[in-house]
């Protein structure tokens, strides 16, 4: 079993990425090289989650080892004896042999640090250009990364200077890498934390507001009536960017230098609007006989980029309507079905897509009924209590954590009490919950904020390349320093527990951060704390009360604005759901009618049809009489009326179908 483990975590990660990949991303209209950066940081990021524990039992076992093997006289040396002369040391499941953990991490994190420092930004600039060659696109991505890449050289700058400035320390190529650490691992800390208090409390307070149906119905309706005017500012944004194409399109001809990338425009435009604005060939003509002003390259360049930006923004929108609709009818059907005598759980429209056989048969209405209205609430109930107590977890052991003697951090409580035993197996449960339930809540904001229409991760396809790679930045950033702060935690970090015992192989990459002292002995230790100010801010709602006093409407309970759009999006999903129901209804009189006179229709076109042929060639072989015209021509008459007959649809007198609303009526002209 030795490295197994290792590689088995390797490929499921691997596979994980690729699936929240696919969620997010679009693997057939997106850049290749956008899809393997994106899921190259996914997956490296993930991957040093995942196999963080197999390092901690690996150095654990190595301890126990390097402490029987040690007499008392070299147990004064570089490390410290944890366990008794006799005690005998059980090779873990997972261990991984020597040598390999340092070579995996150093390639791990470099490669990591690469991506985000150097690479993906680049790629940001890149894939956002509108740009109509390479050289023009690599030309625009160093001129918007200048000011970037000279910020990280007037950071590392004043670490270096500090460094040489300072008597006690000779600069070697081994504290300049730590330097260089140090400032990475500072800004990832300083972002953790602010991402870190935000999921510490609204993790579990979504999961608990999750078993109120009436709330997230409420929600749903508020989420509609901000679609709905984001999804006509995008409709109208369109229209505007798409009747400035036109005008180019026109203006630029086909002898034109420049309509190659006239072309290229107009082939990321919907296909109804190349349709609208099709080629007409008549109007070749000679630009340089003509005085017109016409657009320069560098206004085609941001067109273009305006085209790719709008047209993006409108797709998304249209697709989250959709699902916020199919959302916000399930939870209608879920307030309806909690009254059911029967038991059974009616939907009000059926599922679009088809459904599989097994889940079907295994997930029946009855089933589907009890999940839904009887046991989903209790399981959300008891999942927010599980989560919240380990938020209370965190807290505590963030501002305890640097406490030796005695040790307050429970994370490093219960490590220490299964070192003792050398219990692998709880050693690399306790390791991986501790560090996922970390990443949860750290990722997850990752996933959620949104930075007004530039950086949003949309499921169902939807998110855009530059803000796939900001995720990816992100990612890379964070990991480090949320590994150094699990570390910390369970003070299997040399530096936080003062103790000199063997380090895991994460560690020793990292260095030793006692170059910097103030780094070390003050920044990493003292900052975390601020995540309890975060967490407070956090569960009164601070931050979105300050974004509701902008003019950024968030949901509020108690708030005038936030009644009047929930109001607005109840009557936006009332009017979508008797719109699909008139569909629907139509769809069924259709079929009924097809059904019921389809065939009677079939066998009266073929009657006509045998007629006519008699009668033509009956008006063929009597071509001088002057009533055959006549006979075909009602031969066709009847014909043309069976047809439409047949392809008729019956009125439908019910009340129903009268509809009083006036904006119904609108929107059905």
């Amino acid at each position: 079993m030795s490295g197994a483990a290792l590689g088995l975590e390797i490929v499921f990660v691997f596979f994980l990425a690729l699936f929240l990949l696919h969620r997010y991303g679009d693997f057939k209209k997106q850049h290749r090289l956008v899809i393997i950066a994106t899921l190259l940081a996914w997956y490296l990021c993930f991957l040093i989650v995942f196999i963080l524990p197999l390092d901690v039992s690996t150095t654990i076992y190595n301890r126990c080892k390097l402490a029987v093997n040690s007499s008392p006289a070299e147990s004064n040396g570089s490390y410290v004896s944890l366990a008794p002369s006799k005690q005998k040391c059980f090779k873990p499941w997972s261990y991984i042999p020597n040598g390999i953990m340092p070579v995996f991490w150093r390639v791990v994190y470099w490669t990591s640090q690469f991506l985000t420092w150097i690479l993906l930004p680049f790629m940001q600039s890149y894939a956002r250009s509108g740009g109509f060659s390479i050289t023009g696109k690599i030309k625009t991505a160093l001129i918007e990364n200048a000011i970037y890449y000279g910020t990280y050289l007037l950071i590392f700058g004043a670490f270096l200077i500090y460094v040489a400035v300072n008597p006690n320390f000779n600069l070697q190529w081994n504290q300049l890498q730590t330097i260089g650490i140090a400032a990475a691992n500072t800004w990832g800390l300083f972002l953790l934390v602010l991402l870190l208090g935000y999921g510490l409390v609204e993790i579990p307070r979504s999961h608990w507001n999750g078993a109120k149906r009436g709330y997230l119905l409420m929600k749903t309706y508020f989420k509609a009536a901000k679609l709905m005017t984001e999804k006509a500012d995008a409709e109208e944004n369109l229209e505007d960017i798409m009747e400035e194409v036109r005008k180019v399109s026109e203006s630029i001809k086909y002898n034109h230098p420049l309509r190659k990338c006239v072309d290229t425009i107009l082939k990321k435009c919907p296909t109804e609007y190349q349709e609208r604005m099709g080629r007409n060939m008549d109007d070749y003509e000679d630009f340089d006989e003509r005085q017109n002003s016409y657009p320069t390259e560098k206004s085609l360049v941001k067109l273009h980029k305006q085209v790719i930006y709008s047209v993006q923004r409108h797709r998304r929108t249209q697709v989250q309507w959709q699902i916020l609709l199919e959302q916000a009818f399930y939870l209608e059907d879920v307030a309806k079905n909690e009254t059911s005598a029967t038991r059974q759980f009616v939907h009000t429209f059926h599922s679009q897509e088809p459904e599989n056989k097994i889940i079907q048969y295994f997930y029946t209405p009855t089933v589907e009924w009890y999940w839904e209205c009887l046991l989903r609430p209790w399981f959300y109930r008891v999942l927010a209590v599980v989560l919240a107590t380990f938020s209370v977890i965190v807290v505590w052991s963030e501002c305890t954590f640097f406490s030796t003697q005695p040790v307050l951090s429970l994370f490093a409580v219960f490590i220490q009490l299964a070192e003792k035993t050398y219990n692998y197996i709880y050693i690399e449960m306790a390791c991986f919950l501790t560090i996922f339930f970390l990443s949860i809540c750290v990722y997850s904001t990752v996933f959620r904020i949104r930075v007004f229409n530039y950086y949003y991760l949309a499921s169902h396809h939807q998110t855009d390349a530059y803000s796939l790679l900001f995720s990816g930045m992100l990612f890379c950033r964070l990991t480090p320093p949320l590994c150094l702060n699990f570390l910390g935690l369970t003070h299997m970090d040399a530096t936080i527990s003062h103790k000199k015992t063997q380090p895991t192989a994460y560690t020793s990459i990292m260095g030793s951060m006692k170059v910097l002292s103030f780094i070390a002995d003050g920044f990493y230790i003292y900052y975390p704390m601020l995540v309890v100010i975060l967490c407070i801010a956090t569960y009164f709602s601070l931050g979105t009360r300050c974004l509701n006093l902008l003019g950024f409407q968030q949901f509020m309970g108690d708030n005038e604005m936030t009644s009047d759009l929930i109001d607005e999006g109840k009557e936006l999903i009332r009017r979508e759901k008797r719109k699909r129901q008139r569909q629907e209804e139509g769809e069924n009189r259709r079929r009924e009618w097809k059904e019921r006179y389809g065939n009677r229709d079939d066998s009266t076109r073929n009657r006509v049809v045998h007629a006519d042929q008699k009668e033509s060639s009956f008006s063929e072989t009597n071509a001088n009489r002057p009533s055959s015209k006549y006979t075909r021509s009602n031969g066709r008459t009847e014909r043309d009326r069976i047809e439409l007959l047949q392809d008729a649809e019956p009125l439908d007198f019910n009340a129903d179908s009268i509809n009083d609303d006036p904006l119904e009526s609108d929107s059905g002209r």
